[in-house]
C-alpha cells in the first residue's frame, strides 16, 4: 500500500525523543517523509536517560547481589568471610554510562534513517510551524505538514519535600548517590516507589516505605501485591501503610519525614515517588488548539490525533499508560494513520505491563477486579510456582501464575505472573490476549520441561475444566 504513494514532500516534525518521538521519526522516514525530531536533553528521552534504562540496569544489579546472596542455598561456596556488598559510585557510574552509549546509539540510528535531528527546545507557534531555540544559542523555525508531540513528563514534586540532590531525591537525581544509603525512606508505593525500595533492600539499604493506601501497589492485582508485601516483611522492609507524607527536612546528616498524623520518621536520605507531570506547559499548545485534559494532558483518540488539524502525540504527556512501550506505539500509530498506512487504533486491554521489584510482577488484559466488578464474565485459575519443578531448582518460592479467560468461550482476556523475570513469562498470554486464542491453544502448545512457562501451559490446562 505505501509503495503507492510518494510522502517525499511530506514534513514531519517531532517534539521530544523519546520513545515515543524516535520511533515515530523511525517508521515516518521509512515511509517517505521528510522528518525532524527536536529534542532537548539527549536522544531516547527521559526513558533512557534518567527514567527506565538506569532504573532497569539499578534494579539488575540488585538482583545479582540478591543471586550471590542465596548461592549457599545452591551449595555454591562465596569467596571470603564476608557478605557481598555493592560499590554504588561503580554501580550508578556503570548505569549512567549504559544510558549516554543508548542515547548515542538511538542518535546515530536516527541520522543513518535520514532523520535530522535537533538539539533543542521547541515550541509550536501553530499546529505547522515550530520555533526552536538551539543547544548552540540559535534559533530556528520549522515549517510543517504535520506534527508530532512526545514531550513526556517529570517528576512531581511536594512543595513540603524539595529535592536537593543530596539527602532528599527525585528518581531521576538518585543516581548521585556515591555509597549505599543507611537507610532510606521512600515516599509513595506506586510503581516507582515500589522499584527503587525493592532493588535499595537488596543493595544492603534498611528501607521505609510510605503507602497513602492501605497497601503497596494499589492499583495492581491483589494477590501480586500481596506477594511483595510478603517479600518486603521477610527481607525488613518497613512498610508503613495509610499515611501520608506530609514534609521532608534535612536534620542533621539525615532527613525527617512528617506524616499528617504529627508521627515522624528518622532517616539517612529519601526519595519521593509520587508521580509525574506531563510536559505541557508553556510550549503553545493554545497556539495550535491543542486540547488539554483537566490533569494537564493531551487529549488523543485511538490513533493518537489530537484536537488540532495534523497534530498527533505520544507518550506520557498523552496520560494514556506511563509505558515506554505505549509511546512507542502509539508513535508508530500515529505514523501509519499520518502516512496511509495499514493502522489498528491502540487497545489497551493489550497492554502487557512490569514491574521490576523483586519477584517481578506482570499484568496484561483484563484484571481479576474488573471481573469482581461484574465488566467481564470470566473463569480465573491462579497456579502457584510452589508445585513448578524449575522453581524449586532456581529455590523460587513465591509467585504465580493467573491466566483469565472469557466463561463460555475459553478465550483469554487477562493475565498475571509473578516470578523472577516475569517480564518475560508474560510474552505467551499477551500474544493470547493479542489474537484472541482460546486456553486450549496455551494448553495443547509445547512447553519446554522443566521451565517456568509450563505453569502458563499447566494454569490453561486447568482453566480447561472449567469450560
Amino acid at each position: 500500500m505505501t509503495a503507492q504513494h510518494d510522502f517525499s514532500a511530506h514534513r514531519l516534525v517531532i517534539l521530544g525523543g523519546g520513545p515515543g518521538g524516535y520511533e515515530a521519526a523511525i517508521v515516518g522516514a521509512h515511509l517517505g517523509a521528510q522528518v525532524t525530531i527536536v529534542e532537548r536533553h539527549g536522544m531516547g528521552g527521559s526513558a533512557v536517560l534518567t527514567d527506565v534504562v538506569p532504573s532497569k540496569t539499578l534494579i539488575a544489579t540488585a538482583d545479582a547481589m540478591r543471586r550471590v546472596a542465596g548461592a549457599r542455598e545452591f551449595g555454591v561456596r562465596v569467596g571470603g568471610d564476608s557478605d557481598a556488598s555493592a560499590d554504588l559510585s561503580v554501580v550508578n557510574s556503570r548505569l549512567l554510562a549504559l544510558a549516554k552509549d543508548q542515547s548515542t546509539d538511538i542518535h546515530t540510528g536516527l541520522e543513518r534513517a535520514g532523520v535530522r535531528v535537533v538539539l533543542g527546545e521547541g515550541r509550536l507557534l501553530d499546529h505547522q510551524r515550530v520555533r526552536v531555540d538551539r543547544a548552540d544559542g540559535t534559533e530556528e523555525t520549522l515549517e510543517a505538514d504535520a506534527l508530532l508531540l512526545a514531550v513526556g513528563a517529570h517528576a512531581r514534586e511536594l512543595p513540603t519535600a524539595t529535592p536537593d540532590g543530596e539527602r532528599i531525591f527525585n528518581w531521576t537525581q538518585v543516581y548521585n548517590l556515591q555509597e549505599i544509603p543507611e537507610h532510606l525512606i521512600v515516599i509513595g508505593s506506586g510503581v516507582t516507589g515500589a522499584e527503587f525500595a525493592s532493588a535499595y533492600n537488596m543493595l544492603g539499604t534498611k528501607v521505609t516505605l510510605v503507602s497513602s493506601r492501605d497497601r503497596v501497589l494499589p492499583g495492581e492485582d491483589a494477590d501480586a501485591a500481596q506477594v511483595l508485601e510478603g517479600v518486603f516483611k521477610a527481607n525488613g522492609v518497613n512498610v508503613v501503610s495509610r499515611s501520608r507524607a506530609e514534609g521532608v527536612e534535612r536534620v542533621g546528616d539525615g532527613v525527617r519525614v512528617t506524616l499528617s498524623d504529627g508521627r515522624t520518621i528518622d532517616g539517612s536520605h529519601c526519595l519521593v515517588a509520587v508521580g509525574g507531570i506531563p510536559n505541557t506547559a508553556g510550549i503553545g499548545l493554545e497556539s495550535a488548539g491543542v486540547a488539554l485534559t483537566e490533569s494537564g494532558h493531551i487529549k488523543v483518540d485511538g490513533v493518537s490525533r489530537t484536537t488540532a488539524p495534523n497534530v498527533y502525540a505520544a507518550g506520557d504527556c498523552t496520560g494514556v499508560f506511563a509505558l515506554a512501550s505505549v509511546a512507542a506505539m502509539q508513535g508508530r500509530i500515529a505514523m501509519a494513520h499520518l502516512l496511509g498506512d495499514s493502522v489498528r487504533p491502540l487497545k489497551l486491554h493489550e497492554v502487557s505491563s512490569n514491574i521490576f521489584t523483586s519477584p517481578e510482577i506482570a499484568t496484561v488484559g483484563v484484571t481479576e477486579q474488573q471481573v469482581a466488578e461484574g465488566k467481564y464474565q470470566a473463569d480465573i485459575i491462579k497456579l502457584d510456582l510452589a508445585t513448578n519443578a524449575r522453581a524449586k531448582m532456581m529455590n523460587v518460592t513465591e509467585g504465580f501464575v493467573k491466566i483469565i479467560a472469557r466463561r463460555g468461550s475459553g478465550t483469554v482476556i487477562g493475565g498475571v505472573v509473578v516470578a523472577p523475570r516475569a517480564s518475560e513469562l508474560i510474552f505467551p498470554i499477551a500474544l493470547a490476549v493479542h489474537n484472541r486464542l482460546h486456553v486450549d491453544d496455551i494448553a495443547e502448545t509445547f512447553t519446554v520441561y522443566p521451565s517456568l512457562s509450563g505453569s502458563v501451559s499447566e494454569a490453561a490446562r486447568r482453566l480447561h475444566v472449567h469450560l
